[in-house]
């Protein structure tokens, strides 16, 4: 099983035990006596809840350690890098803009840390991008990490509801920029995120869309991209159609019958670990049960690094760039 599908997995089964740490309300309070703090910082109280967990904040958090790469970059996105004591799993390349940024923190785990070391770090602020960065068989249950005096924020991709949209990604910016004080800087990256939907969404007027299958992973089965995760939306906006947007789920697997009978136009490869690009397209367009797949009868493939397809900042310019592969007569 692939570190992706290990982190996947985990989270699936930490997502059914969130809402058992959803019951106990944090509140930001004095650690010696439980009497909310003295003083506030200039915009604060500020009270959010965040998959179920409600938290007051009477001051920005000021050691945070980041989980994944997509909330690492929520923070960089943001200037917050002085925030980080630590961080955590990487997919892929950080984006080059955050690269300096990135260096300045220190790296925990190649994976998620142990308690133990997440523990030493001294944060007081925990930010996970799946439901995995939370898994209570760890010992880093949200509950777990509240009574030790820590708050936490998970990705709202994560969180059990409908389908994940741009309006999403808007959020956990701007409710990430008022935790730590920083609502301009929110605001700011907002208006312009949006301005770079318009402007695609302008040149792909009066397109038809493409029907996409998105190859993850997989041998057996093809783990692929459900309906309610950010990439289905990713795909929608971007002049595709995902052959599998019923599946129930951001991510799941198919059967390669199911992939044949859907007929994809194009077949869109998630790029990241150790299997590279050209080793997926080598299984795909030798596997004889494929050979009369459109996309792959006809070599269409578009290419996406796992963090442009996760709830996260790069979702917006992910948007144009898948764009830009789908309908390259449109978006030059």
């Amino acid at each position: 099983m692939s570190r992706r599908r290990r982190a996947l997995t985990s989270a699936a089964i930490s997502a059914v035990l969130l809402p058992l740490a959803a019951c106990g309300g944090a509140t930001s309070t004095d650690a010696k006596d439980g009497a909310p703090a003295a003083a506030t910082a200039p915009g604060f109280p500020y009270t959010v809840t965040n998959c179920g967990v409600k938290t007051t904040y009477q001051a920005p958090p000021k050691r945070v350690v980041t989980m994944n790469q997509h909330v690492t970059e929520v923070m960089l996105a943001l200037g917050l890098e002085k925030s980080l004591v630590g961080t955590a799993w990487l997919d892929d390349r950080i984006l080059p803009a955050y690269e300096k940024a990135y260096k300045s923190v220190p790296v925990l785990a190649e994976e998620y840390p142990s308690k133990e070391r997440l523990l030493a770090a001294n944060p007081d602020f925990v930010y996970g991008g799946y439901a995995s960065a939370f898994a209570a068989k760890d010992g880093r249950g949200r509950d777990d990490l509240q009574s030790a005096g820590i708050h936490t924020r998970l990705n709202v991709e994560n969180c059990p509801k409908g389908r994940a949209t741009l309006d999403d990604v808007y959020r956990e910016v701007r409710e990430t920029g008022r935790t730590f004080g920083v609502p301009d800087r929110a605001e700011k990256w907002i208006a312009a995120a949006r301005t770079t939907v318009t402007d695609t969404a302008a040149l792909l007027k009066g397109v038809e869309p493409l029907s996409v299958f998105v190859y993850d992973s997989g041998d057996k089965t093809a783990f692929t991209a459900g309906g309610t995760g950010i990439g289905n939306e990713l795909i929608t906006r971007a002049g595709g159609r995902n052959v599998f947007a019923g599946l129930g789920k951001s991510f799941g697997d198919a059967t390669w019958e199911q992939v044949v009978a859907r007929k994809p136009d194009v077949i869109v490869i998630y790029d990241y670990g150790s299997t590279t690009v050209a080793q997926k397209k080598k299984r795909l367009l030798e596997d004889p049960v494929l050979k009369d797949v459109p996309a792959v009868r006809n070599k269409r493939f578009a290419v996406m690094p796992l963090s442009d397809v996760v709830l996260g900042v790069r979702a917006p310019d992910a948007i144009e760039r898948l764009a830009a592969q789908l309908h390259p007569e449109s978006v030059k």
